[in-house]
């Protein structure tokens, strides 16, 4: 499911020959519109381009439940400048996959999400050094006290990267907590979560309202920060990973619209 959310990279994607004519610089659509609205349509509510609705990818045209989630991509529309850049609109393309991917194959979105719950990150522990250990401690044991506490999933770990099987029941236990956030919107978010942090875990604590992304973005973060604490930070790599937290932030925006929508 992860090429699901890979639609940015797939549309800011060069053209080998104008790419190099324009100096390597991605090839990117010029805005072709001048006016976003929301208007409220039979199915929801729609966001317009010069009165003309927006459509996914995949041509299926965009509704969402609330005049809010409209607003939150028609917002993204009408900060675009010159031209269009899929890359400075996580919120559309959280949408879009939810439309053209999750809504069709929610079953196998969720089943990714759970394997990343037998793998997750919060499980492989630091041997040493001192200062790495406590951070991961830090960080991820009040994780793995919630599960317990709440989701009545007891996770095992341990040092290294051995595979560690996980307990059948704390897996179920998990998939049945998971399972309150099977809407296609939702799956999408929580995708993005898991997929940007490496910890379903993480993405999981944020939708039942115990991690804020902030927080769940530092504790998937903990070795990488305390590498460029030491060795300080690459300028490439921080680009990258402030792009990454964009899309964090605009799928815990969109989530939280959505909950509001339901009412949790």
């Amino acid at each position: 499911m992860r090429e699901f959310l890979e639609d940015a990279e797939k549309h800011n994607a060069k053209d080998p020959v104008k790419a190099a004519q324009a100096g390597g610089r991605p090839v990117l659509p010029k805005r072709f519109y001048k006016s976003v609205t929301v208007e409220s349509a039979d199915d929801g509510f729609a966001v317009l381009l010069d009165g003309k609705r927006v459509k996914t990818p995949g041509k299926q045209q965009f509704s969402l439940s609330t005049e809010k989630q409209a607003h939150l991509l028609a917002a993204e529309w009408d900060a675009q400048k010159e031209h269009i850049n899929p890359l400075h609109m996580p919120v559309t393309r959280i949408v879009n996959t939810a439309i053209d991917g999750v809504e069709e194959q929610s079953q196998a979105v969720f089943e990714d999400i759970l394997r990343y719950a037998g793998s997750d990150l919060l499980y492989y522990r630091a041997e040493t050094p001192e200062s790495l250990v406590e951070a991961q401690t830090r960080h991820w044991d009040p994780v793995l006290d919630w599960a317990q506490g709440e989701l009545g999933a007891v996770f095992e770990t341990g040092e290294g990267i051995a595979f560690i099987t996980q307990p059948k029941e704390a897996i179920a236990a998990f998939g049945a907590t998971l399972k309150r956030h099977d809407t296609a919107l939702e799956l999408a978010c929580l995708h993005t979560f898991t997929s940007l942090t490496g910890s379903a875990l993480l993405s999981l604590a944020i939708a039942e309202g115990f991690l804020d992304a902030e927080t769940a973005w530092s504790a998937a973060h903990v070795d990488e920060d305390w590498n460029i604490g030491r060795w300080g930070e690459d300028h490439e790599a921080a680009q990258r990973r402030a792009q990454r937290w964009l899309e964090m932030s605009a799928a815990e925006t969109l989530l939280s619209a959505v909950k509001e929508d339901n009412g949790s």
